[in-house]
């Protein structure tokens, strides 16, 4: 269970990441209330996580999660160029990371 709720709190931290891009500052309103409530129940599914989890590989998985989707979103929605070396890191990202769930105990 915790591993799904660690999944589930890295793509809440992708939205919150990318909503907070979107506020401009906090200066509009929408976005910036997706942030709040994004990050924090983020934050709140990462500390349940790390009831069973060790922090350092939990933190990395959250991380990896978020960073990978947050500049994979930016890609497909154009705000940020796609390349070949771009999509190649994001992929050694998510290698990591799954290398980091296998060798957990």
């Amino acid at each position: 269970m915790s591993w799904i709720v660690l999944v589930v709190s890295g793509l809440l931290e992708a939205v919150w990441a990318t909503a907070l891009g979107r506020s401009e500052g906090f200066s509009r309103l929408v976005p910036s209330i997706v942030f709040v409530v994004s990050l924090a129940a983020s934050m709140a599914g990462l500390a349940y996580s790390l009831r069973e989890l060790p922090v350092g590989t939990a933190y990395a998985v959250w991380v990896g999660i978020g960073a990978s989707l947050t500049a994979g979103y930016a890609m497909a929605t154009g705000a940020e160029p796609v390349t070949v070396v771009r999509i190649a890191l994001i992929l050694g990202i998510v290698a990591c990371v799954a290398g980091l769930k296998l060798t957990t105990h």
